[in-house]
């Protein structure tokens, strides 16, 4: 089989067939006695399991995982494999997360905030806080107030105290530091908690394409296994 012949069954260039051998994601290649490479049914589901594992993996770790494979070191290929399954379970959580915590906040109202941006001690008097606690806040990323051009005091503008509101709340809720900064990072991205319902969809919807993608690399990257184990046992 050429180069050009595996390029076309998954719409590639011969280029990046070439790119693909050099960066080890083939095995050993045969060449003709014209020096041409010769590629095998072998190679073909070489390409198919990286291409599966590259829409879950990302090319880097797609290309890591069918080097560890190709040399026969399939433990290393499993670890990159079971890293990313673990990640995906950590992100879950994460979601699931920030999910539970909009239930919380769809039941309550903050106070909006008018006039001018309060002071530190004036956040705490009116969430009935030690003002040392929004200063641990803004040190873990939950709170990020202006500074005072003149006086370089901190300054909590609407969005500020909305968001050290979230916190109190969330707080209560038994909720950690770092899971409130969580979920706060994720509703300054979705901008405001109507956008983060949505939000909160696709980004279901990106951990299912995902998991299914982690799915279809592992059954190609399974077969290209057992073709190679049945090479070695002729």
């Amino acid at each position: 089989m050429r180069p050009i012949d595996l390029a076309r069954e998954h719409g590639l260039s011969a280029q990046a067939i070439r790119n693909y051998e050099d960066a080890g994601v083939f095995p050993p290649t045969e060449r003709s006695e014209t020096g041409y490479r010769r590629y095998t049914a072998l190679h073909a589901q070489a390409l198919r399991a990286f291409l599966a594992l590259r829409a879950g993996h990302g090319h880097q770790q797609a290309v890591e995982i069918m080097r560890a494979t190709n040399r026969g070191d399939t433990e290393s290929a499993y670890r990159l494999i079971d890293s990313a399954h673990v990640a995906l379970l950590t992100e879950r959580d994460t979601r699931a997360e920030v999910a539970t915590a909009l239930d919380v906040l769809s039941t309550t109202t903050p106070t909006p905030l008018t006039g001018q941006p309060l002071t530190v001690g004036e956040l705490a008097r009116r969430l009935d806080l030690h003002p040392a606690t929004l200063r641990t806040w803004e040190t873990g990323g939950i709170l990020r107030p202006e500074r005072n051009p003149a006086t370089g005091y901190r300054e909590y503008g609407p969005d500020c105290v909305r968001d050290a509101e979230i916190a109190r709340q969330l707080r209560r809720g038994g909720y950690l530091l770092h899971q409130i900064a969580q979920f706060i990072d994720s509703l300054r991205e979705a901008g405001g908690t109507e956008a983060l319902s949505t939000f909160l969809d696709s980004w279901q919807d990106r951990l299912t394409t995902r998991s299914r993608n982690l799915l279809a690399g592992a059954a190609q990257l399974d077969a290209y296994l057992t073709a190679l184990d049945r090479k070695q046992s002729r």
